[in-house]
């Protein structure tokens, strides 16, 4: 290679290197303006094209381009925003706010850990920032709040989302909840070959759609709202007044595309036709961009975005009071509900509640949709308590833009829509339903009688301490259920005729207010002027001594006796054939006394209580539930000494110790009474 060749390939070299960095410079010049301009979209791909070629030895542009490169993307929500600003760091970028922004990008991710890493670092450098603050903490709780899912149940509506494109933002069109109107960017016919883009986000401009419920309930398919409503532009992110006569809605100020300056319109129903809109003027300062409006239930105040100065940072939800359709005084809804993030995306649910996104509260991470409800202050002065909507309404993407159908008449079922870019690879916005199921507390059992058999025409009285009454009655098998309302205390009483009544009570205050529950509430009715067989009653071998497990069967008849104070009762015992009869009918006797001894010590009069012993004279007569119990006795057949010798020897003492057994009759409901 000659000198002359050498001289030529190094001027060629450095040549190349200046126009290099001229095209390097001049493409940063781009990037900036149009990130000054709003052009998000646009400035993040000149920052992307500007990178790849700056030089590896200038660290600190790569860094400095980097940065800006994230910047941009954060604010489109491009899923390789970590990454860039993980290009900044490594590329020794010098001020600590690219921690936040990297914890704000992993914290979108549901990164917790990699997030709540920065999160520290970035406040260690400015440990008063309200921003880091509140990232670290809704870091910190995200796997919390995972663990205590909120009752909602969500679904993806894939009927109503279109592939490659955005739909979000739904809104009811009428009080039946049978019109839903949403911002998409979806194509508006099949021909359409070239949509014409927004240069804030790169996508395709957003028009406003609607779609109907046909008869049968369900959504038939959406169309883009004729008329004057859409244009060219940018449109969306509707509120529609309760009577369904005016909607008002964002619309992009500039024909060209250019810039983020957006206005708030308002169109009115004419003939059920959308009329051409017209514009509500908020602020002086015409170059004051607003957006997402929000009207109130009532129709006076309207509710909208706006980074207008005065405010707190970022995005502010702001409202002004209509007279006559157009704004009077403009007020900021304050430190409790806009941080130094964005506020975004206000609506309402029926009873008035605001409901808001916010990726300056802790959340779950990127938008988070809350609730805000009016409170009086200690200091009686209006405030308002925060709530987050919680998982799974909220994820650790974007969610925001919700709509409530309306709830039933206790206030416990809700439904409708909300939007989310979760799980959606290219950030793309879909369209989610939700349901919050009722809560319901169901009181169920069986009134049956002493035997296990249903009684019949039994019926269950039910009176709550709020003046609540019912009656239900039995079905065939005993059974019945009653559906109960919270905080309420329940008296029950069963009854059917020929039979005691029994009573018990139940309280809805202490439920579990996050799982309907089911209780159950037995009854066992006593019938009048029929022996009853007691169960579980034990005596020492040939004695007349009660054995201690014999207490829950003769405290139920404690508890009966008290809760029926005009009864008398006989007491029984009886025994098999085995042994002699006298000696059977004193045992026996002996037996019913020590009963009723029992019952005496227990408080119970002795003058309602009387003791017989039958010795083996009343074999026991087999009725349907020792059928079931037995099934190789028949229902009707009595236990005589002549039947039992007659069966196979394991069954005979089966049929012996049913004889041997304590029996009761009521003999009289009147006891004192007269």
């Amino acid at each position: 290679m000659t000198r002359n060749t050498l001289s030529y390939l190094f001027a060629l070299g450095i040549m190349l290197a200046l126009t290099s960095c001229g095209s390097v410079k001049k493409t940063l010049r781009k990037a900036d303006l149009s990130y000054e301009n709003g052009e998000y979209f646009t400035a993040g791909e000149l920052y992307k094209k500007a990178y790849s070629r700056i030089s590896y030895k200038d660290r600190p542009l790569r860094a400095e381009t980097a940065f800006k490169q994230g910047e941009c993307y954060s604010k489109i929500s491009n899923a390789r925003t970590e990454q860039v600003f993980k290009n900044a760091l490594r590329n020794k970028y010098q001020d600590s706010i690219v921690y936040l922004r990297l914890a704000q990008a992993q914290h979108k991710k549901g990164k917790y850990k990699d997030a709540i890493k920065n999160y520290t670092t970035y406040l260690e450098a400015f440990p008063d920032d309200e921003l880091g603050k509140s990232g670290l903490q809704g870091a910190l709780n995200a796997d919390s709040l995972k663990a205590n899912p909120t009752r909602y149940i969500i679904k993806k509506e894939k009927k109503l989302n279109v592939g490659r494109s955005s739909s979000f933002s739904p809104v009811f069109a009428d009080e039946e909840a049978d019109v839903l109107v949403f911002t998409s960017n979806r194509k508006i016919n099949r021909k359409e070959k070239n949509q014409k883009r927004n240069v804030v986000s790169g996508q395709p401009n957003n028009s406003l759609f609607q779609m109907k419920k046909n008869s049968k309930g369900n959504w038939e398919k959406p169309e883009v709202i004729e008329g004057d409503v859409n244009s060219k532009n940018d449109e969306g992110i509707a509120s529609i007044t309760a009577n369904g006569q005016s909607m008002y809605y964002t619309r992009s100020e500039t024909e060209d595309n250019k810039g983020s300056g957006t206005m708030i319109v308002v169109s009115n129903r004419s003939g059920g036709a959308w009329g051409a809109p017209s514009t509500i003027t908020l602020f002086k300062d015409s170059t004051v961009s607003v957006a997402h409006p929000a009207i109130s239930p009532d129709g006076e105040m309207l509710y909208f975005v706006s980074d207008a100065p005065g405010g707190m940072g970022g995005k502010d939800i702001w409202r002004t009071k209509l007279e006559a359709g157009k704004a009077t005084y403009i007020e900021n809804l304050g430190p409790e509900i806009n941080t130094q993030g964005d506020e975004m995306f206000p609506t309402f649910k029926p009873d008035g509640t605001l409901l808001f996104s916010s990726n300056g509260h802790p959340g779950m991470g990127g938008l988070d949709i809350f609730q805000a409800e009016k409170i009086q202050k200690p200091d009686s002065t209006q405030g308002w308590k925060i709530t987050n909507m919680g998982v799974p309404i909220n994820s650790s993407a974007d969610d925001f833009g919700m709509t409530f159908a309306g709830t039933t008449e206790d206030g416990q079922k809700e439904m409708g829509y909300f939007s989310s870019n979760r799980d959606m690879a290219r950030g793309y916005d879909a369209l989610w339903s939700f349901v919050l199921p009722e809560l319901v507390y169901v009181l169920e059992g069986k009134i049956l009688a002493r035997n296990g058999s249903p009684v019949p025409e039994a019926r269950l009285n039910i009176v709550g301490d709020g003046g609540e009454t019912a009656r239900i009655n039995a079905k065939g098998d005993g059974s019945y259920r009653f559906k109960m309302k919270t905080g309420v205390n329940y008296q029950l009483l069963a009854s059917a005729d020929e039979f005691l009544n029994a009573r018990d009570s139940i309280s809805t205050f202490s439920v579990n207010p996050r799982e309907s529950e089911t209780f159950t509430r037995n009854f066992t009715l006593t019938p009048t002027f029929k022996s009853v067989k007691l169960d579980n009653i034990y005596y020492d071998f040939d004695r007349a001594t009660l054995r201690p497990e014999s207490k829950e069967g003769l405290d139920a008849i404690i508890d009966m006796m008290n809760e029926n104070q005009n009864i008398t009762i006989e007491m029984s015992a009886h025994t098999d054939y085995k042994g002699n009869d006298e000696y059977n009918r004193v045992l026996s006797h002996q037996r019913a006394q020590a009963v009723i001894d029992y019952l005496i010590n227990a408080g119970i009069d002795g003058a309602r209580l009387s003791a017989v012993g039958y010795g083996e004279i009343k074999p026991f007569v087999i009725d349907e539930r020792h059928n079931k119990l037995f099934d190789f006795l028949p229902i009707g057949t009595e236990l005589t000494e002549e039947y039992i010798r007659s069966l196979p020897e394991e069954h005979q003492e089966v049929a012996n110790q049913i004889n041997r057994r304590t029996e009761f009759i009521i003999l009289s409901t009147t006891y004192n009474m007269y």
